[in-house]
């Protein structure tokens, strides 16, 4: 017994050493991952402030790459986050992202390009390659910006058709509320016609004609009391024959007259 309690023990210490291990792995990776995303930001915002003063403070080919360079980081940072947004509400836009996947793809080849000419020292080469440099940057940016405009502009028309549904349907509801003046008043109308038609029924029930109620109607020529077509009645010719008497009845004493 005290054995199984033993190994009972044991296996519950391992069961929350293992647990315990298994969290701490989870919170170190969690960590991690912040720690790298805001690594990755901060270079990011580096590395966009420096394109940044390179292309307001430098002329020629250097401030003309870094001014590429952060014309299409910019976009494509835009798109990438206009994507993601809409897709927790429009599952259509999966097949926006991966085609945008695709065009990141040759967004940052041509970033990387564009990088290793600002450390290249022949700039008389670097000026001849702008033109098309400038045209790859444009297709690149407009294909971002064509996507993502056109997810804005899905979200802005679904959000337009469900305030118009919702405006509909409120007008409805309130022109249902504001008929407060047709159902009382033409219920009571109502019920009083029916009160003075049933006591107007109940007169005409009555004596017509100022006959006297006590007296007894004649009955019509030809009519009987059986109903229309009976036949009439013949008390006249055949008298009825009397009641018949039976032994239980008791037989009626003539009075004396003494």
């Amino acid at each position: 017994m005290e054995a199984a309690l033993i190994i009972f023990a044991l296996m519950v210490l391992f069961t929350f050493l293992g647990l315990g291990v298994y969290a701490t792995v989870k919170v170190v990776q969690a960590t991690k991952r912040g720690v790298d995303r805001t690594i990755t930001q901060a270079r990011r915002t580096v590395e966009d402030t420096t394109l940044r003063a390179k292309s307001f403070g430098q002329v020629g080919v250097t401030g003309a790459l870094a001014q590429l360079r952060l014309d299409l980081r910019t976009s494509m940072r835009s798109t990438q986050q206009a994507l993601q947004d809409g897709v927790r509400a429009d599952a259509s836009l999966q097949e926006s992202i991966v085609l945008f996947e695709r065009l990141s793809a040759h967004g940052r080849e041509l970033d990387d390009e564009l990088k290793r000419l600002e450390q290249d020292p022949d700039r008389g080469r670097i000026a001849e390659r702008l033109p098309d440099l400038r045209e790859r940057t444009a297709k690149i940016k407009q294909a971002a910006d064509s996507l993502r405009w056109a997810a804005r502009d899905r979200a802005q028309r679904f959000a337009e058709d469900d305030l118009s549904t919702l405006s509909a349907q409120i007008e409805v509801e309130s022109d249902a509320l504001r008929d407060w003046s047709r159902e009382p008043v033409d219920d009571l109308a109502a019920a009083a016609a029916a009160w003075d038609a049933a006591q107007a029924n109940g007169a005409a029930a009555g004596p017509v004609g100022g006959a006297n109620p006590g007296a007894t109607p004649s009955a019509a020529p030809g009519a009987t009391a059986g109903g229309w077509g009976a036949e009439p009645p013949q008390a006249a010719l055949n008298p009825a024959a009397p009641a018949p008497q039976y032994p239980w009845q008791k037989t009626r004493r003539p009075e004396s007259t003494t």
